[in-house]
């Protein structure tokens, strides 16, 4: 066979420009159409410090809200559920307006459980006055 070229058959090469393309088309899409949720974060609010000119007699009386590692849960030393602390806190409120509820509660107790009394204690009336310590563990 005279006269005939042999020819290598053409190396097959794909362009990866409008891959890239559509790639960043892609991204800009996604990220125009994408909401972004705001969630609400916990209040906790530090007690206001002390005034000097206070006496001990005439502190705020406070309610202080136990919460065991076992999410035992005892309002002023006495054991209450989860229902039933709105209901105490606003006994307590409606014998002494002017106090404040702290929330004492054992780092292993359940986070829930924090939250559905700062909860309880806001539906309570308390805006302003509700603070969360946490014991130290042993």
């Amino acid at each position: 066979m005279r006269g005939r070229k042999v020819r290598n058959p053409d190396e097959a090469n794909v362009d990866l420009t409008p891959m890239l393309d559509v790639v960043f088309i892609l991204l800009i899409f996604f990220i125009v159409t994408a909401t972004f949720a705001q969630e609400e974060a916990l209040g906790l609010e530090p007690p206001p410090p002390p005034a000097p000119e206070q006496d001990q007699q005439e502190q705020v009386p406070a309610i202080l809200i136990l919460i065991d590692e076992s999410n035992l849960i005892t309002v002023n030393g006495r054991a209450t559920d989860i229902g039933s602390v709105r209901a105490n806190i606003e006994r307590v409120r409606a014998e002494t307006p002017e106090s404040a509820v702290v929330i004492q509660a054992h780092p292993k107790a359940k986070s829930g459980v924090i939250v559905l009394i700062r909860d309880a204690a806001y539906n309570a009336g308390y805006q302003d006055r509700v603070n969360l310590v946490l014991t130290a563990v042993e």
